[in-house]
Order: structure tokens, then C-alpha cells, then sequence
């Protein structure tokens, strides 16, 4: 208890000095100039969505215009300017885009959907439709029609708040001219959520111009802030109040089944096919909150995860990205700190096998989820699954529930609260599993208009069938940016109890302190656009709540430095120089190569370790048919060596494609008894796009750390909006008796899915 009245009380000074630091810059907050807006008008002829912008109708309302430049400075306006021109009528908003440039050589690396917004020419609109600065729906299309959608979460103030994982429907064209470019859109109301009756909302745009080598945004947007942030964003203003967009009910069934042949299973003499039928569906309760159902889900059309050589004592983070978890994502996933999380999605639908203490995949019977606004200042999410027993591997029945609000309390700040659940079924038959874990936690996000203040306070508490000391985690992130300097502190403490099984906390036991500042410098002439020195320090102290620990209470546990030289470049390539400190403490016996024949061999438990090492960085101009980054690293490794190099090369062939090799070598030399070790990861990833509708991925990986080698192709072919065929075809090989092509398992699937509006 004492313990807790301790950090308690940390977080009561620091929550005091946030309040004070968002009320310092209040007053000049309330005084910023007006916004520009742009006029919206209702019409009874609707444009055909052709890319051509022939019709009367777009002269109707007032045009975005004059647009700023964001790179390579921010003082002037775009060379090349933007118009933008909105209408709607009962169903759908039009906009349509003219994109002033100096010639026709326009980039388009791909005609795959979604795609990257640096290197090609295209253009980004986004909707905050319920004016909170913290969300918004983004819509992009390309000089040759080629369509991304996206929702921005967290006010866009980190490229992780650029969710494009989530998709609906809509329609975009665009057409090349000699000196220019136009697209029009046709977004659907129930495509969105939004408050009926509102007369404005928050828009902005911007866009990547490859021939003038040039970002603008209708925004004047300072060069040291994200593109896409929230906190800078004018009006567009309906000529009459929004009406509801009616019943909007959307039915997605899918029909998948395939052949799987498991070579490792002796008893496995033939492929074994297999089916399965299930679906998902859509109900927009109102026009701000959607009910998701879910029933049997399938994800086999999922992009397997990328490997990586894996040279840490904790887990790995593996992004989410099946569907259903993703809209509203970040009202559920974005608690505590990225190590700290007390929901992570993957959790769900993934158990360990508790014989082989493998992750095998967990079925899921239904999943439901309500999410969204209930007012322009709550939004509520509320989550509840159910997975099968899985009685081979010793996985009980479970069900998650999870509820989530979030309440505005400034411009860009709000209160969060999170409740986790997790109850599990016939734990009588598995003594080592908890028959319930849950976790509460409360936090205050802290923002400003202009993101000058950023940070988080969080307090989570676990309870659980057991008693434990310290079942909580507590944190603060407090960062102050202006044009030439940033700072950050940021502290957390996780208790040794802070049990949470459908979170990612990779380490406990631990209080942490993190100062960091970073330095800006713009020079105006010259190859360096911009560059920054950026130092940074991170101390973890031992809690000593672990009965097994080697180390005293509050004593080092881990202590890292790092001193950065960043660069930009004029012609878009970036990288940096740095060198780093580390002094880390083993309370566990560490194989750092994780490849020694001898399973015996490994850093003691017990012993500590200080080392230095030098890395850099360096991704050329991505607008150039031929791309490539570079990522050395060279010094000492805990008590030897490591010579390493990762990154990538690329080549496109526009707009048909890209081909592309992730590589990641490490040479590594410890003491006796180690081996010398070389571990190699190699990936090479076709993209073909044969047409807006029709894609074929091929990724190939090889990890020697694993032995493992794994093809995975994907075909998919979008024959009707947001309605798809998929073909996928996997193959796993490793290394035995001097094979090194030893099939391990293979599979094909075929699924298709529909999307019925009722």
C-alpha cells in the first residue's frame, strides 16, 4: 500500500502540472484567428464520378483554395496549387480536385488500393464530422484514379494514428491532362458517422506533388508538425442543417474452404480439406454509432506478418490487422503506453498451447462490438467475444468483454476510462489457468490546438483470482514541441502483479524514467532541408517484487543512452547517425542469438553487461524507380561483438508494381562457450496489379533464426465494392537431416465475401 500511495501521489504532481501547462496555453488558444472555411451547396444534379470536372454543378459552392506549402518549408504557398470543389444532395458528398503541376510525368507506383502517400502524386481529404480534434475520416485518391481510405485517430499527432487497414465503400476516378490532374469523388453519408443537425465541420487537405518535389496542405501547417494532424484543420459549412442518412444496414457473408497438408503430423497421409461459412454485419444504431456483429470469422486473406530477427530478451509487437478489429480501434487500443497496453486485439482469437507453448490459432464463435459517438464530446465502445475450447492443446473456453468511454474535455483533450474481462471455462481441468483476469484503468490525454502540449496520465489496477503485490501500473508522458525543440518526460511503473493477460506487457516489475530533447535546424540553402540532435535516456529500476530476482529493491536493472543526428534531405531521402550506451542486468539466463546448438549456453542469470555501439540510417528518394534503405549497426554486444545490416531494396515498374527485398544480417561474436553466429533474414515481396480491381502479392521468407522458410502468395480480385475473391496459398520448409527444403505444411484457400446493403 505504500507503494501505491507513492505513485499515487507522483501522479497527482504530475496530472497538476499538465492541468497547468493545457491552462497556460488556454488563453492563447481562445484567441487564434478565424478559420478559413469553404461553403457547401445542396443539389438536385448529381455529377458523374468520371475524373472529369465538365459539369456546371461544381461552380455551386465556394472552392478550397490557395494552398500552403508544407515541404521543403512552410513560408510560402504551394507552387503547385489545389483546387477542391464540394456539393451534395441526399445521399452522397461529391468532391472534385483539380491538381495544378509542371508536366505530365505524374508518379503512380502501383494501381493497389491503399496506397503509400509518399513518392506518388496524390491527394488526401479528411472529415472531423464531429469537430472534436480527435478523429476523422480520410479519403485519397491518386493521378490515375487508384483509391485509399483511412480513419485518423488520436488527432493525428503520430504516423501510428493513420489507420488504413480500414475499408468501406465509396467511388473515385481522376483523369491526367497536360498539366494537371482532376478526380472526383462520391462519398456515401452512411459511409460515415456524423450528429444529424450539424451545420459545420472541420476539413482540411493535403497533397504530394513528385514532379515539383513538394507537400501542400489547404492548412498552413508548421514543417515540425505530422501532415496529417487534426489540431490544424478550417470549416466546411452546409448551406441547411445535416439530415440522418437513413436505414443504413450492411450484410458481409463469406464462404472460404481449402486444402491443408500438415507434413510434421506422421498420421497426415493426404491433404485434409476443410470449409467454413460465416459473416459479418454492419447497423449504424445512429448516424454517429454502429453495432458490428460478427459471426465465425475467417481470416485467412490476411497479410502474414513480416519476420524479424528477434535479438531482445521480450516479446515482439505484431501490429493488428483483421477487419473487425480495427474501426474505432484506437477507442479500445490506445490505453497506457505502447508496452503498457491493457487491451491488444491479437490477444483474441491466438492461445498458447500449453503443451507445446506455441501461439496456435484460438476459433472464435461471434464477436460484437458497439462503437462510436453518443454526443460530440462522449464516445463509448463496448466489446464482448467468445472463443472455443480447444481441449488438445489445453486451451479453456473464454470470453472477452471490453468497455471503453472517452470524454472530450478541451479542444484536444479527454478522460478516458477502460474495463477489461477475460473469463475463462472448465479451468477445473487446467490448474494452471486463471479463471478470470481483469483490468480497470483510468487516464487523462492532455493535447492543445496547436500540439505544443502533448502527453498521458494512466492508472491501471488488475484484479485477479490470486493476491499479488503491486496488481497496478501507473504512468505519466508529458511533451512540450515548438518549431526548434521538443521535450519529453515520461515515467512508468509496472507492478510485479499487474497481471494483464489480454494486454501486450512484455515486462514487469519495473519503475522507468525517460528525459529526452531533440534540437530543429532549417537551413536555407544546401542539401540538408532539416536536421535535428536529439538526446535520449531511459533508466529501469528493479521493484524487487519478484521473489526470484538477483537484484536489490530499486537498484539498475537496464540503463540505455542515445545521442541521434537526424537529416532530411531536399530530394526527399532521410536517415541519421547515432551512437548508443547500454548497461543491462540479466535475472534470466539470455541467449541473445537464440541459435546455439547447446540450449545450455546462454548469458547467466545474474551477471551484468555494459556495451556501446554506433548505427545509422539512410532511405533514398522513394520517388525514384529504383529505392533502397540502409541500416548498419556496429559495436559491442554485451560482452562481444555485432556487425549488422538491415533495410531494403526496391525496384517499381509503374503502375504495375514493385518488387522489393527486406534483408536483415547480424554477425555475432560472444565469449566462449558461444559459437560465432550469422543470422540472416531475407524477404522478397512481388506486388503485381493488374488492374484497379485485380492484385497478386507474393512474399517470400527466409529466417535462419527460426530455420524456417515461408512462401505466402495472395490473389484478390475486387469485383464489386468492398466485395472480393481471395485465392492464398502458404508453404512452410525448414532444414532437416541436410534438407533445406523440408515441407513443413502447406495450405490453399479460397474465400469470397459480399457486401449487402439492406
Amino acid at each position: 500500500m505504500r507503494l501505491k500511495r507513492y505513485f499515487f501521489i507522483i501522479g497527482l504532481v504530475s496530472y497538476s502540472f499538465a492541468v497547468k501547462a493545457q491552462s497556460a496555453y488556454q488563453e492563447e488558444d481562445d484567441m487564434s484567428a478565424i478559420q478559413p472555411t469553404v461553403a457547401l451547396s445542396k443539389t438536385d444534379s448529381p455529377p458523374v464520378i468520371d475524373g472529369i470536372l465538365d459539369e456546371d454543378v461544381w461552380e455551386k459552392g465556394q472552392k478550397a483554395q490557395d494552398f500552403w506549402q508544407h515541404f521543403p518549408t512552410d513560408t510560402t504557398r504551394a507552387k503547385g496549387q489545389t483546387d477542391i470543389y464540394m456539393i451534395y444532395d441526399e445521399a452522397f458528398l461529391y468532391v472534385g480536385i483539380r491538381c495544378q503541376s509542371i508536366g505530365n510525368q505524374f508518379i503512380t507506383p502501383s494501381l493497389r488500393r491503399d496506397y503509400s502517400f509518399q513518392g506518388s502524386d496524390n491527394i488526401s481529404i479528411m472529415f472531423d464530422t464531429y469537430n472534436d480534434n480527435n478523429n476523422a475520416f480520410l479519403f485519397g485518391i491518386n493521378a490515375m484514379g487508384v483509391c485509399r481510405e483511412a480513419l485518423i485517430v488520436n488527432g493525428g499527432r503520430q504516423r501510428s494514428d493513420f489507420q488504413d487497414s480500414w475499408d468501406n465503400k465509396w467511388y473515385g476516378e481522376a483523369k491526367i491532362f497536360e498539366d494537371y490532374w482532376t478526380a472526383e469523388m462520391a462519398i456515401p453519408f452512411k459511409t460515415l458517422r456524423f450528429k444529424e443537425g450539424v451545420t459545420s465541420w472541420r476539413f482540411n487537405s493535403y497533397r504530394s506533388d513528385t514532379q515539383l518535389n513538394e507537400l501542400s496542405a489547404w492548412m498552413n501547417i508548421p514543417r515540425n508538425q505530422i501532415i496529417m494532424s487534426l489540431s490544424y484543420m478550417g470549416d466546411m459549412v452546409w448551406d441547411k442543417p445535416l439530415e440522418k442518412a437513413g436505414k443504413n444496414i450492411s450484410v458481409i457473408p463469406y464462404l472460404a474452404g481449402g486444402l491443408i497438408y500438415d507434413f510434421e503430423n506422421p498420421a497426415a497421409n493426404n491433404p485434409e480439406a476443410n470449409g467454413n461459412i460465416g459473416m459479418d454485419a454492419k447497423v449504424a444504431v445512429t448516424s454517429g454509432l454502429n453495432l458490428d456483429f460478427t459471426v465465425n470469422p475467417d481470416f485467412s486473406q490476411v497479410e502474414v506478418d513480416r519476420q524479424v530477427t528477434n535479438l531482445d530478451r521480450f516479446e515482439l509487437f505484431f501490429p493488428e490487422r483483421r477487419q473487425f478489429f480495427l474501426e474505432n480501434a484506437d477507442l479500445f487500443g490506445s490505453f497506457g503506453q505502447e508496452r503498457i497496453n491493457p487491451f491488444f486485439s491479437r490477444r483474441i482469437g491466438i492461445a498458447l498451447d500449453s503443451i507445446t507453448e506455441e501461439n496456435i490459432e484460438n476459433n472464435i464463435y461471434y464477436g460484437v462490438r458497439l462503437s462510436g459517438k453518443l454526443d460530440e464530446k462522449l464516445r463509448v465502445g463496448l466489446l464482448n467475444m467468445q472463443t472455443a475450447r480447444e481441449k488438445d492443446a489445453g486451451v479453456a473456453a473464454a470470453n472477452y468483454t471490453v468497455a471503453a468511454l472517452q470524454r472530450q474535455v478541451s479542444s484536444a483533450s479527454n478522460v478516458s476510462f477502460i474495463f477489461v474481462d477475460k473469463e475463462q471455462f472448465q479451468v477445473k481441468d487446467h490448474a494452471e489457468l486463471d479463471p478470470f483476469n481483469r483490468i480497470a484503468g483510468l487516464e487523462y490525454r492532455l493535447g492543445t490546438r496547436d500540439n505544443s502540449w502533448q502527453g498521458k496520465l494512466f492508472y491501471h489496477q488488475a484484479f485477479l483470482a490470486d493476491k499479488v503485490d503491486a496488481p497496478f501500473a501507473q504512468g505519466l508522458q508529458l511533451q512540450h514541441f515548438k518549431r526548434k525543440y521538443r521535450f519529453l518526460w515520461e515515467h512508468n511503473f509496472v507492478g510485479f502483479g499487474y497481471d494483464a493477460q489480454v494486454g501486450f506487457v512484455p515486462r514487469k516489475d519495473f519503475f522507468m524514467v525517460q528525459p529526452e530533447a531533440e534540437w530543429f535546424f532549417y537551413p536555407a540553402k544546401g542539401y540538408i532541408n532539416e536536421h535535428s540532435f536529439e538526446l535520449n535516456y531511459i533508466h529501469f529500476y528493479n521493484m524487487g517484487h519478484d521473489t526470484e530476482d538477483n537484484l536489490a529493491d530499486w537498484a539498475t536493472e537496464e540503463r540505455q543512452a542515445r545521442f541521434n543526428w537526424n537529416l532530411k534531405f531536399r530530394d526527399n531521402a532521410r536517415g541519421f547517425i547515432g551512437v548508443n550506451y547500454s548497461y543491462i542486468f540479466l535475472e534470466d539466463d539470455f541467449d541473445p542469438t537464440q541459435v546455439q546448438e547447446d540450449e545450455s549456453i546462454a548469458l547467466k542469470a545474474g551477471t551484468a553487461y555494459s556495451f556501446a555501439f554506433a548505427s545509422a540510417n539512410f532511405s533514398s528518394d522513394i520517388r525514384k524507380r529504383v529505392f533502397y534503405t540502409l541500416n548498419p549497426v556496429l559495436g559491442q554486444f554485451f560482452n562481444g561483438h555485432r556487425l549488422g545490416m538491415s533495410g531494403e531494396l526496391g525496384y517499381r515498374f509503374q503502375p504495375y508494381g514493385s518488387v522489393v527485398i527486406n534483408f536483415n544480417y547480424n554477425r555475432i561474436s560472444l565469449q566462449a562457450p558461444f559459437e560465432k553466429t550469422e543470422l540472416w533474414l531475407l524477404g522478397p515481396r512481388i506486388d503485381l496489379t493488374f488492374s484497379k480491381n485485380v492484385f497478386l502479392t507474393t512474399f517470400v521468407q527466409y529466417n535462419n533464426q527460426e530455420d524456417n522458410l515461408n512462401i505466402n502468395a495472395r490473389f484478390q480480385w475486387r469485383f464489386k465494392p468492398v466485395s472480393d475473391f481471395f485465392l492464398v496459398y502458404t508453404d512452410n520448409y525448414f532444414a532437416a537431416d541436410g534438407n533445406p527444403f523440408f515441407v513443413r505444411n502447406r495450405a490453399l484457400v479460397a474465400k469470397i465475401t459480399y457486401w449487402l446493403n439492406l
